[in-house]
């Protein structure tokens, strides 16, 4: 049995007391019915009918304490939660912070924790050397438990075991999958630079990389789902969206890829994860309209979720997602307003 602090447990006992079950339940609906097709609005604006105040301090918890401790990493996560219970908007949930390196750690990239000022999770240094990654390709499937690896997997159990006293913190808050990125994104962070010049001089290796980063990704979250089995009819991310599908694959890093080059270095490696996992999103910051098209025709992809509409063709992307019955999530409220006046609006497939 795990011991916490008073501060912790006083956190608990009052998100435990202030979760209604109805608010949540009606807010679920609300973005089921979204999901599957029976909004009839134009944007989506999930809204708990109720909201209340902690009754607790606030605790501030530095990024870097809660890296290290566990009962710090929960409660960080659930001091999260009392904020959620505050707003209109967002939907119970934590995860495992340990930021966008967790993957890249198996493979030995090392760990980098930012300043303690600047309070901002950690990553991993790139290794910036094509022959360390071709012995790493040559080793095969990394140890699960390495690097960040070990940290997320018992701050999993741990969250399990503390939470399963608290019947309603079980039942309404979802605890979703790391912040394990996508095989394109993975693979920049271990390599670096470099990467992007092997494309063209090591072709073969940035496959076998991609393709061992694919099937480590696919392992990694098997075994998370071993704690946190995914819901079959949606799921939770980031707090402010719902999604259909198991999985949430970052696409940052091919905002630097032409639309040639996405599609043969990423495009089957992120479809073959959606179709594993019986489909997701897809989330990118930056530019993504250079490569939507290629995107957008993914089997299993149910919506993308996007950052910085002014660096976009929006219009582009509008045709490829909202127009094809793929949904906006999370999106910006206020471009939104802007471009729902556009012919055939969002086709009530826009949340924001």
């Amino acid at each position: 049995m795990n011991h916490l602090c008073s501060e912790t447990t006083a956190l608990l006992e009052d998100i435990e007391k202030r979760i209604n079950p109805e608010v949540e339940e009606d807010l679920a609906f609300c973005w089921k019915e979204f999901l599957y097709d029976r909004f009839e609005g134009d944007i989506f604006i999930p809204h708990r009918k109720l909201i209340s105040a902690p009754k607790v301090a606030h605790r501030d918890i530095n990024i870097n304490d809660a890296v290290e401790d566990y009962e710090l990493m929960l409660a960080s996560q659930m001091q999260s939660v009392s904020n959620m219970l505050s707003s209109h908007h967002s939907s119970l949930c934590i995860r495992a912070n340990y930021g966008t390196g967790i993957l890249s750690s198996l493979f030995g990239a090392g760990i980098f924790k930012m300043p303690r000022e600047t309070n901002t999770l950690p990553t991993t240094r790139s290794l910036n050397d094509t022959e360390k990654i071709r012995e790493i390709a040559e080793r095969g499937l990394p140890d699960l438990m390495g690097g960040f690896g070990r940290r997320v997997f018992e701050f999993g159990e741990y969250a399990a075991e503390v939470l399963a006293r608290y019947p309603k913190i079980s039942r309404y808050v979802e605890v979703y999958h790391p912040d394990i990125q996508g095989p394109l994104d993975i693979c920049e962070l271990l390599w670096g630079g470099e990467m992007f010049y092997a494309m063209y001089d090591e072709e073969e290796l940035v496959h076998g990389m991609l393709r061992l980063i694919t099937d480590t990704y696919s392992a990694f979250l098997e075994k998370w789902y071993e704690i946190y089995p995914a819901n079959s009819e949606m799921n939770i991310h980031w707090g402010g969206l719902r999604h259909r599908g198991k999985i949430v694959l970052r696409d940052d890093s091919a905002m630097n890829l032409s639309p040639a080059l996405y599609e043969v270095f990423a495009a089957p490696y992120d479809g073959e994860l959606l179709q594993r996992f019986d489909g997701g999103i897809v989330h990118f910051c930056g530019r993504g309209d250079h490569y939507i098209e290629t995107l957008s025709g993914l089997p299993g992809l149910y919506g993308i979720n996007m950052s910085q509409p002014e660096l976009n063709d929006m219009e582009k992307i509008y045709r490829c997602t909202v127009d094809r019955g793929i949904k906006i999530l999370g999106f910006s409220h206020e471009w939104a307003k802007k471009d729902v006046t556009r012919e055939g609006g969002f086709c009530h497939n826009l949340s924001v």
